[in-house]
């Protein structure tokens, strides 16, 4: 009888311990990035410092020369949805672990195949899609507690992933290339046998930010213009075009017409950028 009332206690210790939830000490975080033609997504565990030493030699946080699954808890992954280039290697779409090799001067970044590793467990250099060093950087100001990600400075064709902690600061970079996939889209958009109206607005913007042919891209715009005549986002975007061209006067009569038909439309963005794009020539 005692050892049954025993066990029937040590039950409701064991359920009664199991309901109370707490916080965990490490906590995870996903971000996403829209970039390139796809998305970026790192999965990773925030730990704090907590007075511990960390960055020297077999300090209990982050030992310097030793891999690590930079985070806590699972090695972190990152998720790509698009091809990508690191480190000078292509990344195809899919995901992976990143690890680090932490250097007083420079990290060792690792980009990794192992996703049922736990950690740095069950590592494999086999399984290494690329390596490369980047630099440390020393922040300012009062150490970051928390370990943080974030994506930083993002371009149509490079961004860079920023890994900061305590006092250092090490930035990834990442790039990919949309261009020639673009002008293929603009290409073979140009060339139906019907082309949609829209296409010439596309193909105007990718000539103008893209690749800078300013002829090319002032005979789209009028294409599009014509096609819809009330589209005051043409009209500026035409304006912008003749300025580059250096054709200052058609430049201030397509902003003044940008100017009359987005009034009419109560657009008072476009208004304003109009004028100000006046202001300039």
């Amino acid at each position: 009888m005692k050892k049954i009332m025993f066990a029937a206690s040590l039950l409701c210790s064991v359920v009664g311990f199991a309901q109370i939830k707490m916080p965990q000490p490490s906590t995870t975080q996903k971000i996403s990035q829209d970039f390139g033609l796809g998305k970026i997504e790192l999965t990773y565990s925030r730990p704090n410092i907590k007075g511990r030493a960390m960055l020297k030699e077999n300090s209990e946080l982050v030992p310097l020369n030793q891999m690590w699954r930079t985070g806590a808890n699972g090695a972190t992954r990152l998720y790509f949805t698009d091809k990508v280039t690191m480190g000078g290697s292509t990344l195809d779409t899919g995901s992976y672990v990143l690890y680090t090799i932490p250097g007083k001067e420079y990290w060792e970044i690792v980009i990794n195949k192992g996703l049922s590793n736990w950690g740095t467990d069950g590592y494999k250099a086999s399984e290494d899609v690329v390596r490369f060093k980047v630099k440390a950087a020393k922040m300012g100001g009062a150490p970051m507690e928390t370990f943080t990600f974030q994506f930083a400075n993002v371009q149509a064709e490079s961004i860079e992933l920023h890994l900061m902690w305590g006092n250092i600061a090490v930035s990834i970079p990442i790039s990919t290339n949309v261009k020639d996939r673009i002008r293929a889209q603009v290409e073979k958009a140009l060339a139906a046998e019907t082309v949609n109206p829209n296409s010439y607005f596309g193909a105007a913007n990718f000539y103008f930010e893209w690749d800078k042919d300013y002829n090319k891209a002032l005979v789209n715009a009028q294409k599009a213009t014509e096609a819809n005549p009330k589209a005051f986002w043409i009209f500026l975007l035409t304006a912008r075009i003749q300025k580059e061209l250096g054709d200052k006067t058609s430049a201030k009569a397509s902003a003044e017409k940008c100017i009359a038909i987005a009034t009419a439309a109560d657009n008072k963005d476009y208004v304003r950028m109009a004028n100000e794009l006046i202001g300039k020539l």
